[in-house]
């Protein structure tokens, strides 16, 4: 990569944060804006639109309608919003990374926040577990080869289907705000070349996933219907990162999110009862007694013996090694235990939550001391590895990191009566499209469909149009990959529109209009609050 030197002048500073300006908003008298006014409109536009708005009505873990004690994904957001501005913040008092800072691209805290803000847009009803059930009917029934994706969607949002900017067509952000949402900086195939799956050792989220061999990354940012933005978003970057880095406002961003989910979701089921002392004591426990006994336990029991005490953190700290050997030890990895728990299990779990204010206290300062323990565990890394960001977290945090999120995954998601509770949202959502797809394929009824499915039609009808004359090759990726012959246009713009539909709905929505096709309501369906 040119090396690119920003210790010049006041004018070459001024012009790489024009740049980082470009595609960007006018003010709100129509005039364009500095860089740093433009950035605060983002981050307004941001946050008054009604797909932000409709995250209180998504789930983060467990639906929003069973707890109001829970966070939603716009709780969420909030949080890793507060979050990415202290760590942007921090970096831009600190000195020693002022120039480092500016050589890769620059850090404003206003970015930073915007894209935090914006990170969940994409969510689909019922949060991940729907995002995987919308990926795989996107892929299976309607041969979207780059199926659905949460970050894709939220930048498809940004930049296409919200249409309450200037130009009705996305919210017209700086190139900026939109390079900082892109967390998985590539499509799921095909773009960029070389792909970054291709590389010895991938990004994080660019390998294929095991269980969907042949489909494309794991996780990717972008659809091939909004590739020119991505390529329009990072040009003012390509001297200073490369094609599959993360902008340093990118990383910020999601290392904030990490910071915030491992802590947050622990609160949420603290208070509502799930998560107990005696089991996550149990586990953690009994891996530091028996860890050396346990590291001599062969891969495929660990693997048939889950349950077993110390097996789960066991598997855990072996697929760190496996994944992350740039940052992982043995040592760090059994200090971070020994933290967790001491202050989890000896700290916030050691008294019941009874809604007192001494419960609510500990909840309280269980949040600022973790956070303002993770947030000072920043730092800026000019040559990252490659399954990293710029910013990133000190080894000792970094574990941490990693040691709570495992208390969450093993004490929360992997509870049987969720699964139940999950695979009833499966189904209403395949229900869903099922019902949408007949009545979008019904000749004699096609043109009553929802207003705002039907100018999701003509929207994706267009797009499929626009690619099939600009970049045939991606259409034609099935049957490159001997995957048979593409779809046709149609079928690609009506799986596109009717997933964008069903994914812009809330959690309550989704089984509302599902109740009402099936003719399970007497109450008429309106469309008027679909976004």
């Amino acid at each position: 990569m040119e090396e690119t030197s920003y210790t010049g002048s006041t004018g070459e500073r001024a012009a790489v944060r024009a740049a980082r300006r470009d595609g960007a908003a006018l003010n709100s008298v129509g005039t364009p804006a500095s860089a740093d006014e433009a950035f605060r409109v983002d981050r307004d536009r941001i946050a008054t639109s009604p797909f932000f708005a409709r995250l209180g009505g998504v789930t983060q873990v467990v639906s929003t309608t069973d707890s109001g004690l829970l966070h939603n994904r716009l709780t969420h957001s909030l949080k890793v919003a507060q979050v990415a501005r202290r760590i942007a913040e921090r970096l831009g008092a600190a000195t020693e990374d002022a120039a480092l800072v500016d050589k890769l691209g620059g850090c404003d805290p206003d970015v930073a926040e915007a894209a935090a803000l914006a990170h969940d847009l994409g969510h689909p009803p019922f949060g991940h577990l729907g995002e995987q059930v919308l990926d795989h009917i996107a892929r299976e029934r309607f041969g979207l080869v780059d199926g659905f994706e949460g970050n894709a969607q939220t930048f498809r949002i940004l930049t296409t289907t919200d249409v309450r900017g200037p130009t009705a067509v996305g919210l017209d952000l700086t190139a900026a705000v939109r390079a900082a949402v892109l967390k998985y900086p590539w499509a799921r195939v095909g773009f960029p070349e070389p792909h970054p799956s291709s590389m010895p050792v991938p990004p994080r989220g660019a390998a294929e996933p095991p269980e969907a061999p042949g489909t494309g990354s794991a996780k990717y940012s972008a659809y091939f219907t909004e590739l020119d933005d991505v390529e329009q978003a990072r040009a003012p970057f390509i001297r200073q990162i490369e094609p599959w880095q993360q902008t340093v406002e990118a990383s910020v961003m999601d290392t904030a999110d990490d910071i915030a989910y491992a802590i947050h979701d622990l609160q949420d089921f603290h208070r509502i009862g799930v998560l107990q002392q005696a089991s996550v004591a149990g586990e953690l426990e009994h891996w530091t007694r028996n860890a050396l006994e346990l590291a001599s336990v062969p891969d495929a029991e660990l693997a048939t013996s889950r349950h077993k005490p110390g097996y789960s953190l066991e598997r855990m700290r072996r697929r760190l090694h496996a994944k992350d050997s740039w940052v992982v030890s043995d040592d760090v990895f059994a200090h971070a235990v020994v933290r967790v728990r001491h202050e989890l299990v000896d700290g916030l779990l050691a008294a019941v939550f009874d809604g007192s204010v001494e419960a609510e206290q500990a909840i309280a300062e269980f949040s600022t001391r973790w956070t303002e323990r993770l947030v000072g565990g920043i730092v800026l890394t000019e040559s990252p590895s490659t399954r990293s960001g710029h910013v990133t977290l000190r080894a000792e945090q970094w574990h941490e990191v990693q040691v709570l999120k495992w208390v969450h995954s093993r004490f929360v998601l992997l509870r049987p009566d969720l699964a139940l509770h999950q695979r009833g949202q499966a189904s209403l959502l395949r229900s869903l499209v099922d019902e949408l797809d007949r009545w979008v394929c019904d000749g004699h009824e096609w043109y009553r469909i929802p207003r705002r499915l039907h100018d999701l039609l003509e929207l994706a009808t267009s797009e499929y149009q626009r690619l099939a004359e600009q970049r045939p090759e991606l259409l034609d990726i099935p049957r490159a990959n001997g995957m048979g012959e593409p779809p046709g246009r149609e079928r690609l713009a009506r799986g596109r529109a009717i997933v964008d539909f069903v994914a812009s709905l809330t959690d309550k929505q989704g089984a509302t209009l599902l109740d009402a096709l099936a003719g399970r309501t007497s109450a008429p369906w309106s469309d008027a609050f679909v976004l």
